[in-house]
């Protein structure tokens, strides 16, 4: 057998002790490593938690026919959610009207006046009528021309289910009227406004003869 010599030996102790030590910095590296992402999973978490529960917020929006509240689905329509919001917080719905009310399709407002003047608005915002939801009864739709992406403040509430209005392509004739919220408390009087007597007046068809006025529309 080989006799080692003694400097020999204490470089095998060294190498034997950097080698111990390389394992204790992995080992804490790997744990250091693994308690960082947990902490970023339980930030993470906590984050879509607190979104969930922000992501739909609710507006009350008092008629004179009574009081209606909305949800507006901000996880699937954020662009017309956006759009509604600022015009309610900006106090643009006090004093418009549902100016077309048609009692087995819908009830249209948020454009004109009591005198059948249309307010200024914003500008039109982008179609989101791909998005999956169905123009149901009690759901809000952004109402807009025969130009896919004109919508800019009026909406309307599906009074029965419209499957019609529902998007089925992406053509100007096939796309569909997005849905961006619902009615969750307040359907008795939408169908109070369903039931109005309506007439013509200043040219348009289906005016309600007594006029039915949003008296404002606040965040809850």
């Amino acid at each position: 057998m080989y006799r080692l010599s003694a400097s020999f030996c204490r470089l095998a102790l060294s190498l034997c002790f950097i080698a111990t030590q390389f394992s204790f910095a992995v080992a804490n590296a790997e744990d250091a490593a693994k308690d960082a992402s947990q902490k970023t999973d339980s930030k993470l978490k906590k984050g879509v938690q607190k979104m969930t529960a922000e992501k739909n917020p609710l507006v009350v929006m008092e008629t004179s026919l009574g009081i209606i509240e909305i949800e507006l689905f901000a996880d699937k329509a954020p662009i017309s959610t956006e759009n509604f919001l600022k015009y309610v917080d900006d106090g643009f719905f006090a004093g418009t009207i549902f100016h077309r009310v048609i009692a087995d399709f819908m009830i249209q407002g948020g454009g004109f006046t009591e005198d059948m003047n249309q307010k200024k608005t914003r500008d039109p915002i982008k179609n989101e009528a791909t998005n999956g939801l169905k123009n149901e009864r009690g759901t809000l739709a952004m109402a807009r021309t025969m130009i896919v992406d004109s919508a800019t403040a009026q909406f309307f509430i599906n009074v029965k289910d419209n499957p019609f209005l529902n998007n089925r392509g992406t053509d100007m004739q096939s796309y569909g009227y997005a849905v961006f919220g619902k009615v969750v408390a307040g359907m008795d009087v939408v169908d109070k406004i369903r039931a109005v007597k309506t007439g013509s007046k200043k040219g348009m068809d289906d005016v309600p003869e007594t006029a039915v006025l949003i008296k404002s529309a606040k965040r809850k």
